[in-house]
């Protein structure tokens, strides 16, 4: 395990804690998880990114049972956008590991920052002006499935290469394609659990894997999560999803400069 002064760990439990609630509320808060593994420790952007899947695949999940229980993953739109976006997005994940290995420290958190800004923008716009359906793709159809299938092939090689859970960038274009936000949600869950887990396959596979860190932030990264999912059936995450925009973007900018 990299040897890191105790106020680190303790800020990195943190973290892992404030990021689950995020992943299951909004869908953007393993995002965090990812940033602090990058700031302050000295991992390379491979081991970064490796060891914050196997994080993701954890809140996925939770997520999953949470969002199956609650009725978003067992209705007929729910499970045919799960099928179409977990089966491809397995494709653009592994492109993504392989993109990682051509990438700089310095270039990965120069592509993280100008990610994190976009999603920050994103999410406050979305709570400030609203963001509306721009389609209603259907995803029993054959023009739908196609539609969807492209979008989780690209959702996967990003989230493969820099490191970040399905769900930061899943949950915005869905709703962009006219899905539920809860129903979104849920299926950006079960996408995470295919993105994350082909993609710890091939950082493992280039000992890229920081198990001891990854096990250290488990416990804190699950708790968060269940929280989060309590809390995104019982309180309107908007403002959340506000300051968590809010947040995002200087960090975001920090990162590329």
């Amino acid at each position: 395990m990299v040897s890191l002064p105790l106020e680190v760990l303790l800020a990195l439990l943190l973290v892992a804690l404030l990021s689950g609630v995020g992943c299951t509320t909004v869908g953007a808060g393993g995002i965090f998880v990812t940033i602090a593994l990058y700031l302050l420790t000295p991992l390379s952007s491979a081991e970064v990114a490796g060891t914050a899947h196997v994080l993701f695949v954890l809140v996925g999940v939770i997520g999953v049972v949470g969002y199956a229980r609650s009725g978003e993953l067992v209705g007929r739109q729910g499970r045919a956008l799960a099928t179409v976006l977990a089966g491809s997005s397995v494709l653009g994940a592994l492109a993504g590991t392989l993109l990682n290995a051509f990438v700089s420290r310095r270039l990965f958190g120069i592509l993280l920052g100008l990610l994190i800004v976009c999603t920050g923008i994103l999410l406050a716009y979305r709570r400030l002006r609203g963001l509306p359906s721009l389609a209603a793709v259907d995803p029993e159809s054959r023009g739908g499935r196609l539609v969807f299938a492209g979008l989780g092939l690209a959702l996967g090689a990003v989230a493969g290469l820099v490191g970040v859970g399905g769900p930061v960038l899943a949950v915005p274009a869905l709703v962009l394609l006219g899905v539920p936000m809860l129903v979104a949600l849920g299926v950006a869950q079960l996408q995470a659990i295919f993105i994350s887990g082909f993609a710890v396959g091939g950082y493992y596979l280039q000992d890229a894997v920081s198990v001891a860190l990854a096990g250290l932030l488990a416990v804190p990264i699950v708790v968060g999560a269940v929280a989060g999912w309590l809390v995104a059936h019982r309180v309107d995450p908007a403002r959340l999803e506000l300051v968590l925009g809010i947040v995002l973007v200087p960090t975001g900018m920090y990162l590329v400069l």
